[in-house]
């Protein structure tokens, strides 16, 4: 044999380097043992961490007011608040052509209860003003068609608009991304129409309102946009055009009609828009209201956490809510002392009835195990409203007591809609996950080290506390854990026997995400409490040490 052969590389049966096949099989065994875990990691994404993420998101984003009223929000950043005094004409242009495509929409009533989370009122104020919208635009349509009675036709403003000469592409393009943002919807095919660029340089609120109608026309309802009436915005921006437009030099589609109606806007009287949003609803001149505008018109905030720790965004910067609003730190104090308290509970209740089980023959520690877990078998909402019907003044514990004499009927105990009531009924309820993880903990104590114990001349109480308690600590960091973290994100419990002084946070949680619909200050709730438990299950970690913690 030569050196080449002797000294060359291992090969395999089929004749490649050894070092390659292996890898190969190494690939193919990671391949698939990842393919076995798969389903579980698709699950754990779609169930866990993509809720979590969506939550965190939710929790700073800001989006509906810049999407809704993207022009309004632009205009209003010059603004400037201190003066006390409303905006200038061109802040009430921009909002009548944003709230009006927002009104045709159905968008501009979730913008207004995103604003009112910050100031009381502003939900009504678009509300009603969205109603209202049409009504300059029909006085002035009225007016133009005593001129010519083809300003209300749709084919006419199509051929006004579309003009001669280039297309303004970029415009409509711009329009069609503003609708869809505004919808939140793909919005697919094409909307067949585009204004000329002179027309556009001529009447640029006209072609504007034009272009959001167009946009909407097309995408939204699905009509052909030279067969349909335009809307009341479009004669509302060429009224305002037309108080400074040359048209005389206009030469293209429809110019005689434009330039008598050019004429005739003279003798027609022109509202500016600030003096008709200031009729609709007098509070549209209050600066306080465009302040919480211009404030929360970013994208992101910081708002819903503010809120979320009793404090507001105010254009003047941070600042404490009135002391009447600030319920949420309050909340967390009591969550987390009442989880504390429950947890503590169920150490007391639980640890004697584990060490029971735990020291029994078999047979009975089986009987009585089926006790433990009976439980399980039974609803949550019946076990909750079994102790509501105990815990009142007029139920079994009391008719008890008063049978007794214990309590006089006239003195009954007040029990329910309270914290004793939450911290009974809870600790009712997390027991079980006290007893099981100390129960399979004590199990593996070995009795022979209390008998070595008491051999060397300790007392019972000796031997428990310095030879068999400190065995059973994992057990009780397992189960402080369990029931801590589950009783600080009840809230049917609380909800139910809790009344006003025995709520969690949980409740106001639950609360924001289905009545009131405060998605984002829930979030932001959501978001604290879950940093919360994670701040105190690593300082658990670094006092006690999570790997000291059995489950069995």
């Amino acid at each position: 044999m030569s050196d080449t052969t002797q000294n060359g590389p291992m090969l395999a049966a089929d004749g490649t380097p050894l070092k390659r096949s292996l890898a190969r099989a190494l690939r193919r065994q990671k391949l698939r043992a990842l393919l076995l875990v798969a389903p579980l990691l698709i699950f754990v994404l779609v169930t866990f961490i993509a809720p979590i993420a969506d939550m965190l998101f939710r929790s700073v984003e800001n989006q509906i007011v810049s999407d809704t009223l993207p022009s309004t929000t632009e205009v209003l950043a010059d603004w400037e608040h201190s003066t006390g005094e409303s905006p200038p004409e061109p802040v009430y242009e921009a909002l009548y052509y944003d709230l009006f495509l927002a009104a045709e929409a159905k968008e501009h009533t979730k913008l207004g209860t995103r604003l009112n989370y910050e100031y009381t009122g502003v939900s009504s104020l678009f509300r009603s003003t969205g109603r209202g919208l049409d009504d300059l635009g029909d006085d002035y349509l009225d007016a133009l068609e005593e001129v010519d009675d083809r300003w209300g036709d749709g084919d006419f403003w199509y051929t006004l608009m579309s003009g001669s000469g280039e297309a303004d592409e970029d415009l409509m393009r711009a329009h069609v991304k503003r609708l869809r943002q505004l919808t939140g919807d793909a919005l697919p095919g094409k909307v067949g129409f585009a204004p000329s660029t002179e027309i556009v340089a001529l009447l640029p609120k006209t072609t504007a309102a034009y272009a959001d109608f167009a946009a909407y026309t097309a995408l939204v309802d699905g009509d052909v946009v030279a067969e349909e009436d335009p809307w009341e915005s479009v004669y509302v921006g060429l009224m305002t055009d037309l108080q400074g437009a040359d048209v005389a030099s206009y030469s293209g589609p429809e110019a005689e009609a434009l330039q008598a109606a050019a004429e005739a806007a003279a003798d027609i009287e022109y509202i500016p828009l600030k003096t008709f949003f200031g009729d609709e609803d007098e509070d549209w001149l209050n600066a306080d209201i465009w302040a919480t505008v211009q404030t929360y018109s970013t994208k992101y905030t910081s708002g819903y956490f503010l809120n979320a720790v009793d404090l507001q965004l105010t254009p003047d910067g941070i600042e404490a809510r009135p002391e009447n609003q600030r319920i949420y730190i309050m909340l967390f104090k009591r969550t987390m002392f009442m989880s504390l308290a429950i947890t503590f509970s169920c150490i007391a209740l639980g640890y004697p009835v584990a060490w029971l089980l735990a020291n029994l023959p078999a047979s009975k520690a089986n009987l009585l195990m089926i006790l433990v877990l009976l439980p399980f078998w039974t609803s949550l909402l019946v076990r909750t409203s079994a102790w509501k019907v105990m815990l009142q003044q007029q139920g079994v514990i009391n008719d008890v007591l008063v049978w007794l004499g214990l309590v006089a009927d006239g003195n009954r105990l007040v029990m329910i809609n309270n914290q004793f009531g939450t911290i009974v009924a809870m600790t009712h309820i997390l027991l079980p996950f006290m007893i099981l993880p100390l129960y399979s903990v004590m199990q593996g104590i070995p009795p022979s080290y209390l008998r070595a114990a008491k051999s060397l001349g300790a007392t019972n109480w000796t031997a428990f506390w310095r030879v068999y308690f400190p065995q059973s600590v994992p057990g009780i960091g397992a189960g402080s854990i369990l029931v801590f973290i589950l009783a600080i994100g009840y809230y049917i419990t609380p909800e139910i026997v809790g009344g006003t002084t025995g709520t969690f946070i949980s409740n106001r949680i639950a609360y924001h995400i289905s009545s009131s619909l405060n998605w984002g200050l829930g979030a932001a709730l959501g978001a604290i409490l879950l940093a919360v438990v994670l701040l105190l299950y690593w300082a658990y970690d670094r006092i006690v040490g999570i790997d000291n913690v059995k489950l069995g």
